[in-house]
């Protein structure tokens, strides 16, 4: 079975006022249209709790974490507003059955590495760059790549955006995808470098694109696709979510 792991964060997007956010939140679009049943452990404030569609195992926070955004074309431009409470190593003891499980971090501080050696351990782990190399303080986002290299020797899956790509450079991670925005994205898996083609959606929002597209390459990959069928694969997901909205 797949699992996600990840905080809900509230979003202000060019100025409107609070939504829904984040990897869990967007995973469960994604999983929705797929018709793919997964294990959901999310976290929040109890009061911003929402309805994802899915089922939901939901533990309580004192904080959710917030962002402002806007955007210029793919360029994306955030502030952290709120920085919610981290994951702890018991929260995610309970995941039995997941093989293969995403930890939808929103900034560094949600995952230390001993809950990211507690969901690793016997699974395969998808991470998100964004979990990586955005501090875990208020402010103007500004990336960094002070990662703790036992959370990389971890995974065997890191999405990350083409700016958290040029933070980190090389990482030595089995399959790493780089997402292009409306350019596609690149596949990194073992000697293979590969271009993944998107059809792009005009006037879209593009928010959680790249939380879909993990979930897509994820289930992908759990389904027994090989690396670039699974990059495909995530690419005709979020290509056919972003035509929804």
């Amino acid at each position: 079975m797949l699992g996600v792991v990840g905080s809900l964060s509230l979003d202000l997007v060019d100025g409107g006022p609070p939504r829904p956010g984040g990897a869990v939140f967007y995973a469960a679009e994604a999983l929705r249209l797929l018709g793919i049943p997964a294990r959901i452990v999310a976290k929040s404030a109890p009061a911003d709790r929402v309805d994802l569609g899915v089922d939901v195992e939901w533990l309580p926070a004192e904080a959710t974490t917030a962002f402002a955004f806007s955007y210029e074309g793919d360029h994306r431009t955030m502030s952290v507003l709120e920085v919610g409470d981290p994951w702890r190593a018991e929260e995610v003891a309970g995941l039995g059955g997941v093989e293969w499980v995403h930890a939808g971090g929103l900034l560094r501080s949600d995952f230390p590495f001993e809950t990211i050696e507690a969901l690793a351990h016997g699974r395969h782990l998808s991470l998100d760059g964004q979990a990586l190399v955005r501090p875990g303080r208020t402010g103007p986002l500004r990336l960094d790549g002070n990662v703790d290299p036992r959370i990389l020797a971890a995974a065997q899956i890191l999405t990350l955006s083409e700016e958290e790509a040029d933070v980190l450079g090389d990482v030595p991670v089995p399959e790493v995808v780089v997402t292009l925005g409306s350019r596609g994205s690149i596949l990194y898996a073992g000697e293979e470098e590969l271009r993944i083609e998107i059809e792009p959606v005009r006037e879209a929002d593009p928010t959680g694109a790249g939380d879909a597209f993990a979930i897509g390459y994820l289930a992908a990959r759990h389904a027994g696709e090989p690396p670039p069928a699974a990059a495909s694969s995530a690419s005709q997901l979020v290509s056919e979510l972003l035509s929804r909205r």
